[in-house]
């Protein structure tokens, strides 16, 4: 009986132990989309401040976004350079992340 017990405590500490491990998975993976989605949507709203696309700029990094599966939170404007951040999923599994596209420095 004792060592029914103690496999059942194991078996219970081993599937605690998958799931954290699912968990961080699926966080990293919500992060790593979450970081292309908004170098692709800062890069849209970019090229549509400076012409080279059409649309309104930040129309166009939400469009993007959501392309990607992303939610646009955040877009601003500095002359010709575009400064977004998207999430990717809910709660605690989902991912963040901010990108800026532009010209480079000096070249405004």
């Amino acid at each position: 009986m004792a060592g029914s017990a103690a496999a059942i405590g194991a078996l219970a500490v081993a599937a605690a132990a998958a799931m954290g491990v699912g968990a961080v998975g699926a966080a990293s993976v919500h992060a790593a989309r979450a970081a292309g989605a908004a170098d692709a949507a800062a890069l849209a709203a970019a090229d549509a401040a400076t012409g080279a696309a059409t649309g309104v700029p930040c129309d166009r990094a939400a469009e993007v976004a959501a392309s990607v599966g992303a939610d646009l939170i955040a877009c601003t404007l500095a002359e010709t350079t575009a400064t977004v951040r998207v999430r990717v999923g809910a709660g605690l599994l989902g991912g963040e992340a901010r990108a800026r596209a532009g010209p480079p420095p000096g070249q405004e």
